[in-house]
């Protein structure tokens, strides 16, 4: 999937997140760059990811998040069978004590 979507734009775009230094600085960027829809489907993502590692059941991930049980699908399949980015991202969370 990687090189499907690898491109200089995309090398930009996570760049220039990489650039970013703090909370509040994302917010700014990610406001301007994307609409609030956009955005509570990315945290939306993440927090049914969450809620698949730690082993909850489908209708809880549907009731506590909202998401649509193809959200939890499609992101249960990149938990499995992804590039490990998810888990990437949980451990390096940990470790600075944020999840």
């Amino acid at each position: 999937m990687i090189d499907k979507i690898k491109s200089p734009n995309m090398d930009l775009l996570f760049e220039a997140i990489l650039s970013l230094n703090s909370v509040d600085e994302c917010y700014e960027f990610f406001d301007d760059l994307c609409t609030g829809l956009e955005l509570k489907a990315f945290s939306q993502r993440l927090q049914v990811a969450k809620l698949l590692t730690e082993h909850r059941v489908y209708n809880q991930i549907v009731t506590d998040t909202g998401a649509s049980t193809a959200t939890i699908s499609r992101v249960n399949r990149s938990l499995k069978d992804g590039n490990n980015g998810y888990n990437t991202v949980f451990d390096r969370l940990k470790n600075k004590n944020l999840l």
